[in-house]
């Protein structure tokens, strides 16, 4: 994924949401000179700072990442063909992780769908709003959640408050393939 693009995004969505850089900075908790930072920046901000963004623009992190950026417009579904998803490849800011987003199209869901490839080895432990399901579609997962480790095969599932420290890896030969859903919060904006 060019990292480039990431903030090139951001700038679209916000101008897209008719929003400035001082009222995206109110929303984030960030200020308005990070922000435009950010914006002008060569190289993505780190995944925290994507979903604080996200949230203040009432947009998936998935929509930032997107390599079109198309208008956001209401639908009340999306139909996402497995022929034409998008892999997001791993990079220093996603630590290993190969994404396939699912719904990418519809704008202001609270929940954000993925398939993700997990890697062999944990590099980041993440925290974020919120809740997270995982459901191990193939291979297996040592799954580590704050101070517990628990291996998770095909089948198994978790379903966790994400506001905890927690991340994955690959165990065995094959990389295990995940459904995650992330639900956030959505906070009622004025």
């Amino acid at each position: 994924m060019d990292e480039q693009r990431i903030t090139r995004n951001i700038k679209k969505l916000r101008t897209q949401k008719k929003l400035t850089l001082k009222d995206l900075a109110a929303r984030t908790g960030l200020t308005k000179g990070y922000l435009s930072k950010v914006e002008r920046s060569e190289k993505a901000p780190p995944y925290s700072t994507l979903t604080k963004i996200a949230g203040a623009l009432e947009i998936e992190v998935t929509t930032i990442l997107s390599q079109d950026i198309q208008p956001l417009e209401e639908s009340r579904f999306c139909l996402s063909r497995a022929k034409g998803r998008k892999i997001i490849r791993e990079t220093d800011q996603f630590s290993g992780y190969d994404y396939e987003v699912l719904a990418q199209s519809k704008p202001g869901k609270n929940m954000e769908p993925f398939i993700i490839h997990a890697p062999w080895k944990i590099r980041k432990m993440y925290t974020h709003e919120g809740e997270e399901m995982i459901h191990v579609l193939d291979g297996t997962l040592e799954f580590v959640y704050g101070e517990e480790k628990l291996i998770l095969n095909p089948g198994d599932n978790i379903y966790f408050d994400s506001c905890v420290p927690h991340s994955g890896k690959s165990l065995g030969d094959q990389k295990a393939k995940l459904l995650v859903v992330i639900y956030f919060y959505r906070r009622n904006r004025s």
